[in-house]
């Protein structure tokens, strides 16, 4: 059997682009000869896969998985639009989900575990590429879980079940009836959906997005002259305004415009038999954060014919 060093899986990876690991067993498989490796990349499809994972994947598709008291959300993109209408795009996408409710969040943990069928998930993901033909990534994926209660779950923009374009979690801890918190739960993930709250609480604001908040409206009071001890009047009334509006407990509740998300949660321990805390949401939207490549078509065509 052939010495395969570290030198050898580096010619290999800088030539196809192909995984660590892929490359390692290429090169097993034909006793260290990398020309004939890299053939064998190209014959599973991995060559060709690696040779896309340049180009920007901000589409796609991201999926729900909930059992009872736990759930999870997991973003997989892709390069365009169409292959979110992709059966077999959307097949894998929640197979991936599914898996994440086993293996947890964390997107190595997750790519390294069993795919249904045989193989791991990022072989799954490779040979959907090299069968598609576009760049696919699992980015990202987030978890919820309660003691006692339920996790409710709400996909917008869905395309099938549990895939769309965002997708919530709302934890509810509750000894109450399970029909009530899901359709509470529910309920809460569409307004999540809608308003997107930048934390659950004051608390879990980030400091440094409040201490700018407070810059900013000093700054504006200043500008229109008022004195400090008036200034600080006024920063404390913005910052209580601020919350209101950035964090879920104290959002108006989208579904009844008279409560609170808070005092919604509230009204319901009624109905449900017993106290309900809300404890956390999962927010994901498809291509959040994602830098997109803006393309100049026009550029393009006077380029390809020699004008610039």
């Amino acid at each position: 059997m052939a010495n395969i060093t570290a030198a050898m899986v580096k010619e290999l990876r800088e030539k196809t682009g192909a995984g660590m690991m892929d490359c390692k067993n290429a090169l097993s498989e034909v006793e260290g000869d990398i020309e004939a490796a890299f053939d064998w990349l190209r014959k599973k499809g991995l060559a060709k896969a690696a040779k896309k994972a340049g180009r920007v994947a901000a589409e796609g598709l991201v999926a729900l998985a909930v059992d009872g008291a736990k759930g999870v959300a997991v973003e997989v993109n892709a390069e365009t639009d169409f292959v979110a209408r992709n059966v077999e795009f959307q097949e894998m996408v929640s197979t991936v989900a599914t898996v994440a409710l086993t293996a947890g969040a964390d997107v190595p943990t997750i790519e390294a575990a069993g795919y249904p069928g045989g193989g791991t998930v990022a072989e799954k993901i490779q040979s959907t590429i090299a069968r598609i033909g576009e760049n696919m990534t699992l980015r990202r994926a987030s978890e919820l879980s309660v003691s006692k209660g339920v996790i409710g779950g709400y996909v917008h923009g869905q395309v099938a079940p549990n895939l769309g374009k965002i997708a919530v979690l709302v934890a509810l801890e509750s000894e109450g009836k399970t029909d009530v918190l899901a359709a509470l739960g529910r309920q809460i993930a569409m307004h999540v959906a809608a308003t997107n709250p930048q934390g659950l609480d004051a608390a879990s604001i980030d400091p440094a997005i409040v201490e700018r908040e407070k810059a900013v409206l000093g700054d504006k009071a200043r500008e229109g002259g008022k004195p400090e001890h008036v200034i600080e009047k006024i920063v404390e009334s913005g910052i209580k305004t601020f919350y209101k509006e950035a964090t879920l407990l104290e959002q108006p509740f989208v579904h009844d415009g008279s409560k609170t998300v808070a005092q919604a949660v509230k009204a319901a321990e009624a109905d449900a038999g017993a106290p309900i805390k809300l404890t956390g949401f999962v927010r994901l939207a498809l291509g959040e954060g994602v830098e997109k490549e803006e393309n100049d078509f026009a550029a393009e065509v006077a380029a390809a014919a020699g004008t610039r």
